[in-house]
């Protein structure tokens, strides 16, 4: 049987799971990051995911994108990393930790413990990686996931506070005091492209409000306001000094001595519709400027305040308009930026009513401890406030609106306008160099460059990177606690050197040679009888030469024979008394469990690599970071016991190793890289002096620079006073915007492959994310490039829509309205998800209602049809010669198919050179259609051909395209494109390690092309054949259609088909009018220009053409027993036939035709034939198969 019809019997899902063996026992992955890359390097960012819920369609979507772009990308020859990152930090994470833990608040969290709570987080973040790691491989994507970066690694971090630090010194930071969105329940304010995510249309009260003059208690103003939580906080009013107002005298007041009213002149009638009234005078607003007036509510009219005696009073204000409310504002200074900018202006007290809880204060004595927000309902509070004022009096209208209002993007609470302390990156100033860089940008679709994108760049603000939580990277800023002075600290370096402040100076030695080390076995038994060597003795005794220099105050070992002895006999050559030397067994050898006493060279066998010390533990032993966690906490217990000291430890090479990492806060790689990959880090009897400061560290003391750890750093300033964080962490937009930097710990690591400055790794290539991300990810990525180094770190970028529910709505759980993304590709193959996905616009920002059939038809369309084609090639091209060449054949079809090739080739590429998926795909699709429908359909004799030239020429030619397109579709579909490939091909061992399929720009892509295409080209050909073939195939279209309308099945042979001669050139050649009239039935095709209609049948079925058309229907029939009989093509059989006199002899007549036509050997006529009855025309059949004959194919079965 062969490998394809092997194929067509397994599952798609057992298929793909092969595949996928295949790719991974053979690392085809690593071998095509590894091949040559002729074109050099293509930069592809991959924007880290969150991993606190499984993969869902989105991210299945732009996986899809991610992956078919550095697939083409390498097969073009460039090389393309691919690594994966995992976005840790931010509110997501801690909204579910709170959630989990039944949390509530931000003070519950405190008290909860911070350590505790980031602890929950940090646990939790990874908690679907096992499930994401399974997942992605199976839709076919290729990225590196052994090397992932993660935002909450201290690498990372320290590359975002080189960021922060870099913008810092730049000028383009700065700690301001701004209204800003505050999310009362996460009590933390929230940038402006976060906000802009969670806007909810709800309908809110409006009021409006008296406040009564101080010198006329009988006329007010009238303030209007959509927030009337608010009013508590009220401290002034504003009016448009060049704005008319008048004052109204209200004829339906139950008020004795009369009621009056001041309303902006454009606002007087609509705000007094429903009221009897008169004017009494009209003045411009400047005349009410500098007036007092008694406040809404009174809770801070006995308060001290600062600048109180401006408080209350009406202030002018440009800003003002009549286009709704009053045309007299109120201002609660904190909580509006126009109110903020006018108090700051006007020395007006600012005062917070409501906490960061989104709660009224204790001061508020009417409404303490009322959520001003409730999300259960959002108009409670304020119909509570608006019933206070409607009893004292103060209420003059109220009325429901219907407005857009900013919710949490994460936990859908109400949002605050809050005026509060935040850092920002000055974006304002970088705002023009945004926009030039974005101009450089490639979008797809375009229109988002200038449109959303570039709209969004145009209104920029100053970006609030700062966030008053916990799970984050902390803000690297240190604050003097009595001067107040700055320090924002840009490394774990610079960290170091500030925080050294216990005078302490430590040096690390090793012991001399011992015993073990002259013999080579292993030793970390106290009593193991390894005494030190001469050759150690000497050692020892030559190292104390450069001791004697560094003032040694205290030598602490380990307790082991070499150690012990190596510290007393240094102690003895420097003059330190025998008290002075300590023993501990936290810097004892690592632990070797199992292998005490066995040699080196079993034990080394553990360790292959520097890597595997980190992961292999031995038996009853340790691994690196258990070894770490023990030498660190011994070190810091000497930094916290010692001051002003020089301290010599003397102990062993890896636990040396694992000292000197662990002080350094060394990630692996930094740590294999201090290592060397020498036989030992540190020789015996080295000595060398241990750069340590105290750094954030866990309980493990493995490095951490998350809070509460981080908090704990304090350090002196120049004042004298202590420097102590400030307690904010950085937006996670932050840190996903320093991506590029992060990954690669620039700048501390790896210049060698990314440094910005050189242009090395930088700006990318190609970046690929949702529309969302245009305030996301997009956004925070340019601006810290141009920031950082002048430009967009990114050059072209597709945008992806929603995927959504096939009702249009959004996929729900809760509402299963969607199909789970692993059944879908258990029924259907990932390669038709990936195919229906990226062919359809939402790979152009569009939204996308996702259909099972949709899938089943690309499935049907593309991927079946195409191992359709596979398999027909396999079942007649047993015995070809494998071959990948351009075959010579000058056979019609074969030149078509080709051309074909070349021009599905060229659209597939340039539609890849654009960024634009869907115009990939969609060649793809016709052509495959083209070859199974047409190509195959016409060549289907030929396979079976007696002209065995001609037959070799259809099978190569079949190979050679299959072989073409396998590569065409391996970045869109590479499963089935490594199963065609693998069937066809052993050129190379993977379709994903082949090149490109050759390029040639000949064919009209792109808009208007085709005069200078028709000028250049027409003399190879190519368009001829495409012209021809496509009129051809027009003409055969007609004339079935008239077969059709003539009621006459296809089976039935006609005389003739005659075809409007009008430009047609193809009356001349035979090859082509051969397949007119083979697809058509008829036996002569003639043109003639009088034609009215466009073909025309002669329907006249001669007796001759009647016996042929019996004939073509017996053939059917026999084959169809064929298949039910599970012959194969080679298979011969006999048949057996049971008829009447006009049976046996129309048999008889065409015995040979039929025989060929069917593969069978011998025919039989018997009376006692039970087999199939066929009714064709007059004549009436039994038919019947037997196989005594088999084909050597079947045999082999």
């Amino acid at each position: 049987m062969s490998k394809a019809e092997d194929s067509q019997k397994k599952s798609i899902a057992d298929l793909e799971r092969g595949i996928l063996r295949f790719w991974s026992d053979n690392k085809i992955f690593e071998k095509s990051l590894a091949k040559k890359s002729p074109k050099g390097e293509f930069t592809f960012y991959d924007g880290p995911p969150f991993a606190n819920g499984l993969p869902h369609y989105g991210h299945i979507l732009t996986g899809v994108i991610k992956d078919a772009i550095p697939r083409f990308q390498t097969m073009r020859g460039y090389h393309v990393n691919r690594r994966w990152g995992w976005d840790c930090h931010g509110l997501p994470v801690e909204y579910e930790i709170e959630k989990e833990l039944g949390l509530k608040t931000k003070r519950e969290i405190e008290e909860y413990g911070i350590e505790n709570f980031n602890k929950k987080a940090r646990e939790a973040i990874m908690r679907y990686a096992g499930d994401w790691r399974q997942i992605i491989p199976k839709t076919g994507r290729w990225v590196d996931m052994d090397r992932d970066y993660r935002t909450m690694d201290s690498s990372y971090t320290e590359s975002v506070w080189w960021v922060f630090k870099s913008l810092y010194d730049k000028g383009l930071v700065y700690e301001g005091f701004k209204p800003m969105h505050l999310c009362p329940r996460c009590e933390t304010t929230l940038s402006n492209f976060e906000v802009s995510q969670g806007y909810k249309d709800v309908t809110d009260i409006s009021v409006t409000v008296k406040l009564p003059l101080k010198k006329e208690p009988e006329t007010s103003l009238l303030i209007w306001t959509t927030t009337p939580w608010t009013l508590p906080g009220n401290m002034a009013a504003a009016v448009n000094p060049s704005t008319s107002y008048i004052k109204y005298k209200l004829l339906d007041t139950e008020v004795p001595a009369g009621e009056f009213v001041i309303i902006a002149k454009d606002r007087g009638a609509e705000i007094l519709r429903d009221k009897k009234y008169e004017i009494v005078e009209e003045f411009t607003g400047d005349k009410l400027v500098g007036l007092s007036y008694t406040p809404p509510f009174a809770y801070y009219t006995d308060a001290t305040l600062k600048h109180k005696g401006h408080a209350w009073k009406v202030y002018a204000a440009d800003y003002v308009t009549t286009t709704d409310g009053t045309g007299i504002v109120h201002l609660a200074p904190a909580f509006g930026e126009d109110d903020l900018r006018l108090a700051k202006e006007n020395d007006i007290p600012v005062v917070h009513h409501i906490g960061t809880d989104g709660r009224f204060k204790k001061e508020v004595t009417d409404f303490v401890g009322e959520m001003v927000k409730p999300i259960q309902d959002l108009q409670a509070t304020d119909v509570l406030v608006l019933k206070n004022l409607s009893h004292r009096g103060l209420l003059f209208a109220k009325e429901k609106i219907t407005h857009s209002y900013p919710h949490c993007w994460r936990c859908d609470t109400p949002l605050l306008n809050y005026a509060a302390s935040s850092w920002f990156v000055k974006v304002t100033a970088i705002k023009d160099d945004l926009i030039k860089a974005n101009k450089k940008v490639s979008w797809v679709p375009e229109d988002i460059r200038d449109g959303r994108f570039g709209k969004w760049l145009e209104g920029a603000r100053d970006w609030a990177v700062s966030r008053s939580r916990f799970w984050g990277a902390p803000i690297p800023a240190w604050r003097c606690q009595k001067c107040e002075r700055l320090e924002i600290v840009g490394s774990l370096t610079e960290l170091r050197e500030k925080s050294a402040d216990s005078g302490n100076t430590f040096f690390i030695m090793r012991h001399g040679e011992a015993r073990s080390n002259k013999e080579g076995f292993v030793s970390a038994s106290i009593h193991a009888g390894n005494h030190l060597t001469e050759k150690g003795k000497k050692e020892v005794d030559k190292a104390a030469k450069f001791l004697r220099r560094q003032n040694i105050d205290l030598i602490i070992a380990s307790p082991l024979e070499r150690t012990k002895e190596t510290a007393l006999r240094t102690a003895k050559n420097i003059g330190l008394k025998k008290d002075k030397v300590i023993f501990s067994d936290l810097i004892r050898e690592v632990g070797v469990g199992v292998y005490e006493g066995r040699p080196l060279s079993e034990w080394r066998l553990q360790f292959p690599s520097l890597e595997d010390k980190f992961k292999v533990r031995p038996d009853g032993g340790e691994n690196l970071p258990d070894l770490k966690g023990r030498v660190t906490s011994f070190l810091y217990e000497l930094e916290r016991k010692y001051t002003n000291k020089n301290i010599l430890i003397v102990s062993h090479a890896d636990p040396l190793w694992a000292l000197y990492t662990g002080a350094l806060g060394y990630t692996e790689k930094q740590a294999i890289e201090a290592h060397g990959r020498k036989k030992d880090f540190i020789k015996t009897a080295e000595v060398k002096k241990l750069p340590f400061a105290p750094l954030p560290h866990d309980e493990m003391h493995a490095l951490d620079l998350h809070r509460p750890y981080v908090d704990e750093v304090k350090f002196k300033c120049l004042c004298g006073g202590k420097m102590k964080r400030v307690p904010e962490v950085f937006d996670c937009w932050f840190e996903s915007g320093a991506m590029p930097y992060g990954q690669m710990h620039y700048p501390f690591e790896n210049k060698d492959t990314f440094d910005p400055e050189k242009k090395r790794g930088f700006p990318a290539n190609f970046i690929a994310e949702g529309l969302d991300q245009t305030r996301g990810w997009f956004y925070s990525l340019i601006v810290l490039g141009v920031a950082l180094f002048g430009e967009s770190p990114y050059k072209n970028v597709i945008t992806n829509g929603l995927v959504l529910a096939e009702d249009g709505r959004k996929m729900s759980k809760r509402l299963k309205n969607y199909p789970e993304p692993t059944d879908i590709m258990a029924k259907y193959g990932a390669d038709a998800l990936r195919l229906y996905l990226i062919s359809s616009p939402v790979v152009r920002a569009e939204d996308l209602r996702f259909s099972e059939d949709g899938v089943r038809e690309i499935q049907n369309k593309i991927v079946s049809r195409l191992r359709n084609v596979a398999s027909f090639y396999h079942t007649y091209a047993l015995d070809a010669v494998k071959g990948t060449s351009v075959p010579k054949s000058n056979n019609v079809l074969d030149t078509w198919i080709r051309v074909r090739l070349t021009e599905v080739v060229n659209k597939v590429t340039e539609a890849m050179e654009h960024y634009e998926l869907d115009k990939a795909i969609r060649p793809i699709g016709e052509f495959i259609e083209d070859l199974s429908t047409w190509y195959l359909r016409r060549s289907r004799d030929r396979f079976k051909s007696k002209d065995d030239l001609d037959r070799k020429n259809a099978i190569a030619t079949t190979s050679y395209v299959l072989t073409e397109i396998a590569k065409l579709i391996a970045p869109f579909a590479p499963f089935v494109a490594e199963e065609i490939y693998q069937s066809i091909t052993s050129n190379m061992e993977s379709v994903h390690l082949e090149t490109w399929p050759k390029y040639e720009p000949r064919f009209p892509i792109w808009p208007n092309p085709m005069a200078l295409f028709h000028r250049i080209f027409r003399s190879h050909g190519d368009i001829k054949i495409l012209e021809d073939m496509a009129e051809v195939r027009r003409i055969v279209s007609v004339a079935l259609e008239a077969r059709a309308s003539a009621g006459i099945k296809v089976r039935q042979p006609l005389g003739k088909l005659t075809v409007k001669n009008s430009k047609t050139k193809i009356a001349g050649n035979e090859d082509l009018l051969t397949l007119i009239k083979d697809e058509v039935n008829v036996k002569e095709v003639i043109f003639d220009a009088a034609l009215v209609t466009d073909v025309a049948l002669d329907t006249e079925i001669t007796e001759e053409l009647r016996e042929e058309g019996v004939l073509r229907d017996l053939v059917r029939v026999v084959q169809d027993l064929r298949k039910k009989e599970g012959l194969h093509p080679g298979d011969s059989a006999t048949l057996f036939i049971r008829g009447g006199v006009q049976e046996v002899q129309f048999i008889k007549k065409f015995e040979e035709q039929l025989k060929d036509s069917t593969t069978v050997g011998v025919i039989e006529f018997r009376d006692d034939v039970q087999g199939e009855e066929a009714k064709i025309d007059t004549f009436l059949f039994a038919l019947a198969l037997n196989t005594p004959t088999l084909s050597a194919s079947t045999k082999n079965e």
